[in-house]
């Protein structure tokens, strides 16, 4: 409960001296918007390089997993075609044995 009191306390002693110090927040107001401007926006294109270069890691690694898949199959077409010529060379020999 104390704690509300006071909150409500502050809230009216900053509402009251934002009334007499208008002119003077407004100096600080105008002086921290340019600030708040530049360093927003600084933010906003950190933080659009950082999505960029997510996006091109995944992109990588997409290639990565498609490159990775085609080995593989590669792999299994040569080992196919080396049975399919051990099969052509073993029915060579015996058509040449008959």
């Amino acid at each position: 409960m104390s704690l509300l009191i006071g909150g409500v306390v502050f809230a009216v002693l900053g509402l009251i001296s934002l009334i007499f110090w208008w002119a003077d927040f407004m100096i600080i107001i105008r002086g921290a918007f340019p600030i708040s401007l530049l360093l927003g926006g600084a933010l906003a294109v950190y933080v659009g390089i950082d999505e960029i270069q997510d996006k091109v890691r995944e992109e990588r690694q997409r290639q990565d997993e498609k490159l990775e898949k085609a080995k593989e199959e590669i792999e299994l077409v040569k080992a196919q075609a080396e049975r399919y010529k051990e099969e052509l060379d073993r029915l060579k020999e015996t058509k040449n044995q008959s």
